[in-house]
């Protein structure tokens, strides 16, 4: 159960299009376009297939992920995470396993 200012898309749920908003997100499922979270996390879960760019304040990436991430907060990519993009954020964290594809940009606040 998604906690109060959350929100879980399932895995047998696809969007295709614009998603923003000013609460958690997690996507369990598919996404096509954009996703806007700038006062939020995203969870990629581990059975989702994410192909958008990527604007939010934190991001923890368990699935697969194409596009560009903008995070003016920290992103995790997990052991089982893949990321084909390039990434900006204040922080990184890479678990060992986890793939990325892209070029890579800390920035200091």
């Amino acid at each position: 159960m998604a906690a109060e200012g959350s929100t879980v898309l399932g895995k047998s749920i696809t969007v295709r299009g614009e998603v923003s908003g000013s609460e958690d997100l997690t996507i369990n499922g598919k996404i096509d376009g954009s996703i806007t979270l700038t006062q939020s996390r995203l969870t990629v879960g581990p059975t989702a297939e994410v192909h958008a760019e990527l604007n939010v304040h934190d991001a923890v990436l368990l699935g697969h992920c194409e596009g560009n991430v903008t995070a003016t907060g920290r992103v995790e990519l997990r052991k089982s995470s893949t990321l084909i993009g390039d990434l900006a954020a204040a922080r990184l964290s890479m678990e060992e396993g986890a793939a990325m594809t892209g070029h890579v940009a800390l920035t200091v606040k």
